[in-house]
Formats: C-alpha cells, sequence, structure tokens
C-alpha cells in the first residue's frame, strides 16, 4: 500500500471511531418520554324541552300494490290535512318514510303465497307548542292515522346549556387529574390534548303505537318531563 492509500485508509477508520461515540452521546441526552394521564369526564345539565318531536303514518294493506298505495295516498293525504289545520308549519312537516312490501304467507313445505301489498307513508313532525302534542295525536288517529312514533322530547337553542355542561366536564376531569397527580407524587405540567362528544339523554323512552281511527274522548296525556343535556371531555395531560 502505497503511502497515498495508507493515509487515506487511516482517515476513514478515525472517521468512523469519532461518528460513533457522537451518536450515542445523542441518545444519551435526550429526555425520557413524558408521562400522560388520560381522563375522560362528564357534565350534565338537565332542561325542561320545548320541542316534541313525532312520526305518524298510515298503513294500508291490498290484494294489488296499486289498490294498496291508493287508499293509503287518500288516508295519508287526510292526515297530512289535519296536521297542517292544527297550526304545525310546514318547515315542521317532513316525510320520514315511504314503502310498499310484498306480503306472504308461509306454510310448512310449500312456496311461500302472494296473499297481497303493504304499503306504508309516515311523516316527521316537529312540534313547537309540547302541550298541543297530546291533542295532535289524538287529531292524526281520528283522521285515519294507524302508525305513531313518538313523541321524542329536545330542546331548542340547547348551545347556552351544552356550554355549561362543558365547563362542568373540564373542571371535573381536571380535578381528578390533580388527585392523581397528588396520589403519585408529581405535577400537571400541561394539557396535551382536549376532545369532546355531546348528545341528549331523553327521560322515559317514546312510545310506539298501533292506532285504530277511532274518536276519544280526552286528549292522550303527554308528560314532558325533563331532557339531560351531556357532554363527554376526554383531557390529556402531562405531567412531571
Amino acid at each position: 500500500m502505497n503511502k497515498h492509500h495508507w493515509l487515506a485508509a487511516a482517515a476513514f477508520v478515525s472517521a468512523v471511531w469519532v461518528a460513533v461515540p457522537a451518536a450515542a452521546a445523542d441518545m444519551m441526552a435526550m429526555p425520557p418520554a413524558a408521562t400522560t394521564l388520560s381522563i375522560t369526564a362528564e357534565g350534565r345539565v338537565a332542561r325542561t324541552p320545548d320541542i316534541a318531536e313525532v312520526s305518524g303514518g298510515v298503513v294500508t294493506s291490498a290484494p294489488t300494490a296499486a289498490a294498496a298505495m291508493a287508499e293509503n295516498a287518500t288516508r295519508m293525504t287526510a292526515v297530512v290535512a289535519a296536521i297542517r289545520k292544527a297550526g304545525v308549519a310546514e318547515r315542521d312537516i317532513q316525510t320520514s318514510g315511504l314503502s310498499l312490501q310484498p306480503q306472504y304467507r308461509y306454510d310448512n313445505n310449500v312456496p311461500p303465497v302472494l296473499t297481497g301489498y303493504q304499503a306504508t307513508n309516515s311523516v316527521a313532525l316537529r312540534i313547537r307548542k309540547i302541550a298541543d302534542t297530546g291533542r295532535l295525536l289524538d287529531t292524526l288517529v281520528g283522521v285515519g292515522a294507524n302508525q305513531i312514533n313518538g313523541p321524542t322530547f329536545k330542546v331548542d337553542g340547547a348551545e347556552a346549556a351544552l356550554d355549561e355542561a362543558r365547563t362542568a366536564a373540564v373542571a371535573t376531569a381536571r380535578k381528578r387529574a390533580e388527585l392523581y397527580a397528588r396520589a403519585t407524587g408529581l405535577h400537571i405540567h400541561r394539557i396535551a390534548s382536549v376532545a369532546e362528544q355531546a348528545g341528549y339523554e331523553p327521560g322515559p323512552r317514546p312510545m310506539m303505537m298501533m292506532a285504530r281511527a277511532e274518536k276519544v274522548a280526552d286528549s292522550t296525556p303527554v308528560a314532558p318531563g325533563e331532557v339531560a343535556l351531556t357532554v363527554n371531555v376526554t383531557m390529556v395531560f402531562e405531567m412531571e
């Protein structure tokens, strides 16, 4: 090996021996991973609902599809007209379902036999005067509705109440984090992330019924009670 080649090899070996200790020193200088604590807390406020949501419709059966749809259309037209006459605004009336299904009779060891067709048409309503809910349900039945779902009670303009729930949820999460910090001998360094999930919690479950078109003496009783507005907040704290 001539002198120039020997010097180049020596420089390469020297560079290798210098680079490896430097990388190891950098790894030793890295700070340890932060200790994190994830807390999920709920904030809840109760409010008296001021909106009721109901769906009402007509189910008809006939030997043919055309006959089932025709009868359904006649009865549903009367239902919608009664809803409008009762004072429900157009913006609060929305068709929520329309279907036509064949009906079969099933017997053992024989193919199904077509017996007719069933047509269903339903409309979703938003009732802004909750006191009128029972009377409106009776009106729907009286003009031919034979399927009722609801009511579901809600709060119109619920953001202010949800903000109260958010504040309560954050306060609960921080309180729990401080408890864990004291128990482990650590301190809260900072909040790393916050995420939320909001929603309603209704009172008693809504009713579902198939109704007969007959006159009733008294309005169907409807008790709105209270609804709970809840917010679940997940907060991640860095501890030190």
